[in-house]
């Protein structure tokens, strides 16, 4: 290490513990949140799961980049709420807890406690009074209380449902965690399941919550993962006759309804018993089982040879009159439209594949120019054009024939138009031990009944036996104390339930909790709520972009449609921050780089860490890590340090170097586009521009100084508040003020111009601005060092390139 680091007189361990300590005194970190001096600004950051035994870098580059723009919405003069919390329930702990061989309710608490002490010690501006434990009973006494406002209010239900199954985790697995056919936590094949489930109804809100996508400041990369997932598409439900009943398709294509030569069914689909015909029964039984077999991810995606078989029914195309066969197949799934299509062969691709392995009809009903109703089909057409082999719409282009079909089956009594989405409701069962207890009764003669309010919350008993099994019940069953309890409505033996539900459903409501943690006696303070909320800006991991935002602007707008809320977005403002990997290579366990962050601090500082993870690249990115990259952001402390220490009395004015005054404010100009668009590498790249031009000047103007403390307070807040303390200042350097740069002074007076002899740099020139060519030429000919190259010759030719160079030729 440098002599300069050594003998600067700065040492991170002093001066970083001295200020968490004078931070906790003063409370500086601790808005008042009931008579906030300013303009209330609410930064959010999504909270860590302690579902290990410490943070790692990639969780500190997310804190410490959703930190750095609070600190500087403060120094913008708004009062910022930052606070911090634990995701801690649900699978990820638990499995941690399994794997260490310990209770999880005595292993997250001493996981919790370690996070606390990285995120302190890492200097965020965290409110430490208002944090949240997902796992404490105080905070899921109001998650109880959440689902008992939605299932009071119709919007939460139980049934069966086919839902994704790890046999090695022995949980339901959300689609998302299934990569491949195997858990994307244990590589496991995954199976399906038939289990009675509770769902909240986020179908009812998925046209509001399409809707209100445009509306939102967004990246257009989150919105456009939100639009896919909810998956709007227009069409018609159509009535098919069959002996079992009506059977009810959805098609987004009614006007290619006469080319439907057969049906599919999912395997799961009521009407297959009725319709199946005795010679087919054993071919049917068995492909069902078969298809219980296989993940609902791998069925979706379609990507494998077509199977099926003929259930030897029959039912009736209602456009043609005319009986086709019903099939079943594992690529129409139940959770998506009706769990029925009418099979276009010739318009379909799937149904393409399906019919001309099975040998089944294939009747073309779209012509394109060109083509007739006789023209033959070697693929499926999916182009426009007019309808043939249509009856009465025959000649009908592709554009108005939706509308009209539609409106003739109509009439018919055979369908109607429906809008549908690919969305389906949330299931958030988990038959898991660590996670909120449903907050439901079972009694014989009374039904399913709510837990009383007054009666939350649900406590999770500590069993010894908290591990699952392979029986899709949860190990709360096992527990008889727990278990059996009075109907709250007639008083004889009941039951509980025993799933515990989703962790999305924690933290899909935290944010509302945060400002209200000290009130018992109700979710979320009516007055604080209003003054806080909506947040303002919300940063998080992309992989959230989904679901956990989705469940979050859905639950908002049920409490708000129930009276609780006055607004329906909860984030105004969301930005995702990239990835940290190591030396090229993704951060993981199994290839040991997997970056803690206690050694760098320990080394380094905090400081020196956040301004290093800041300098990467844009917070949007990312970066890579790599160790002897520290040095450079801890070098640029160790100068700043001296320049506090050498910082004179002169103030902006005549005693400010003309080209210093400039690079000052462009500087100012160039760290604030940066802190405003999350591009805090080049507001830093800025600052050491600025320190290189005020060493090379030799001029330390005091207010110049005092500007570049408050500008990198946000990336280093202990070395800041110390530099601050050291120019004379009495308060926090996050009560002062982010610079104003002034746009008439960001131009130079002055330029430096480079001197060639025969192509070469011989020396340099600083000259005015507007001094014309003939001032700039006689000025380097009589130059010291130009001089001695050219060795009294005359320059046989003259160039000049305007405010960069001249090149002397002899």
């Amino acid at each position: 290490m440098s002599d300069e680091r050594e003998n600067s007189g700065y040492h991170p361990e002093q001066v970083e513990s001295k200020w968490r300590e004078r931070w906790k005194q003063r409370g500086t970190n601790a808005p008042d949140l009931d008579r906030p001096g300013s303009e209330p600004f609410y930064n959010l950051m999504m909270f860590p799961y302690p579902s290990a035994e410490g943070l790692h870098v990639g969780n500190m580059f997310a804190f410490t980049g959703s930190d750095v723009f609070g600190r500087y919405q403060r120094l913008r003069g708004k009062t910022v709420f930052e606070p911090i919390g634990y995701d801690a329930f649900g699978i990820h702990s638990e499995n941690f807890a399994i794997k260490m061989g310990i209770h999880p309710g005595e292993l997250i608490p001493r996981n919790i406690a370690n996070f606390r002490r990285q995120l302190e010690r890492v200097g965020g501006m965290f409110d430490w009074r208002h944090t949240v434990d997902t796992t404490d009973p105080s905070y899921y006494k109001w998650t109880q209380w959440l689902f008992l406002q939605l299932y009071k209010a119709g919007k939460a239900y139980k049934k069966k449902a086919a839902v994704n199954w790890c046999p090695t985790d022995k949980t339901v697995l959300a689609n998302e965690q299934v990569e491949g056919g195997l858990c994307e936590r244990c590589k496991t094949p995954v199976e399906q399941r038939v289990l009675e489930q509770w769902f909240f109804k986020i179908t009812d809100y998925a046209g509001r919550l399409l809707d209100n996508i445009d509306g939102l400041d967004w990246s257009d990369s989150t919105r456009g993962a939100q639009r896919n997932w909810i998956g709007r598409s227009e069409g018609a439900e159509v009535d098919f006759p069959s002996p079992a009943g009506t059977l009810r398709v959805y098609t987004t294509r009614p006007d290619t309804i006469f080319g439907a030569t057969f049906m599919v069914l999912a395997p799961e689909h009521p009407f297959i018993d009725a319709l199946t015909t005795p010679v087919q029964r054993g071919a049917v039984d068995a492909y069902r089982a078969e298809a219980l077999k296989t993940d609902l991810v791998a069925r979706r995606t379609g990507e494998k040879s077509k199977t099926g078989v003929f259930t030897g029914g029959f039912a009736i195309n209602p456009a043609t009159g005319t009986p086709i066969p019903v099939w079943i197949a594992d690529y129409v799934l139940m959770e998506y439209g009706t769990g029925a299509i009418m099979a276009v062969p010739g318009h379909d691709e799937r149904d393409f594949a399906f019919a001309t392995k099975f040998a089944l009809p294939i009747i073309r009903v779209i012509a394109a120019p060109g083509e007739s109703a006789s023209t033959p089909l070697t693929e499926a057409h999916h182009g426009h054009g007019v309808l043939v082999n249509s009856g009465p719409f025959d000649g009908v282009s592709t554009a108005e024939a939706p509308r009209k079909v539609t409106s003739w089956l109509k009439a018919k009594g055979a369908g109607e138009g429906k809008t549908l989405y690919r969305l389906h409701d949330w299931c958030i069962s988990r038959q898991r031990y660590w996670g909120p207890p449903i907050p439901i009764i079972y009694c014989e003669a009374c039904g399913p009944q709510p837990v009383p309010e007054q009666d939350l919350p649900v406590v999770l008993p500590p069993i010894e036996d908290f591990r699952p099994d392979d029986s899709g019940v949860s190990p709360l069953a096992r527990h008889r104390e727990w278990y059996h309890v009075a109907c709250p409505k007639c008083g004889k033996q009941g039951r509980r339930e025993t799933d515990v539900s989703d962790t999305f459903l924690d933290s899909a409501w935290y944010f509302l909790r945060y400002p209200s943690t000290e009130f018992t006696d109700r979710p979320f303070d009516k007055e604080r709520t209003k003054r806080w909320l909506p947040v303002a800006t919300y940063i998080g991991g992309n992989e959230h972009a989904v679901l956990h935002l989705l469940y979050a602007r859905f639950i908002t707008m049920v409490l708000k449609d129930l009276g609780h809320l006055e607004f329906e977005e909860p984030f105004l403002r969301f930005r995702a921050h990239g990835m940290i990997v190591k030396d090229g290579a993704k951060m993981s366990k199994s290839r040991g780089n997997v970056v803690i962050p206690d050694e760098y601090i320990n080394k380094w500082g905090a400081d020196t860490f956040r301004t290093y993870l800041m300098f990467l690249g844009p917070l949007g990115d990312g970066g890579d890590f790599r160790d002897d990259s520290v040095s450079g952001p801890r070098r640029f402390l160790e100068r700043m340090w001296l320049l506090v220490g050498d910082a004179g009395d002169v103030s902006v004015g005549p005693g400010v170097p003309p080209g210093l005054l400039a690079k000052w404010h462009r500087a100012k100009q160039r760290a604030t586009e940066g802190m405003e668009s999350l591009r805090y590498n080049t507001a830093i790249a800025a600052l050491m521009e600025l320190l290189n031009a005020v060493k090379d000047e030799g001029a330390h103007p005091r207010a110049l100084v005092d500007e570049m403390i408050v500008m990198l307070a946000p990336f280093a807040p202990h070395f800041a508040e110390e530099c601050w303390e050291r120019m004379g200042h009495a308060t926090s350097v996050f009560d002062a003020r982010w610079p104003a740069f002034d746009p008439a002074l960001l131009i130079e007076s002055t330029v430096e111009i480079v001197i060639q002899v025969n192509g070469k740099v011989r020396s340099k020139l600083t000259v005015a601005r507007d001094a014309d060519e003939a001032t700039v030429l006689a000025a380097a000919l009589v130059d010291g060092a130009t001089k001695k190259f050219l060795a009294g010759r005359e320059p046989k030719k003259r160039i000049y390139v305007p405010g960069r160079l001249v090149n002397l030729v002899v």
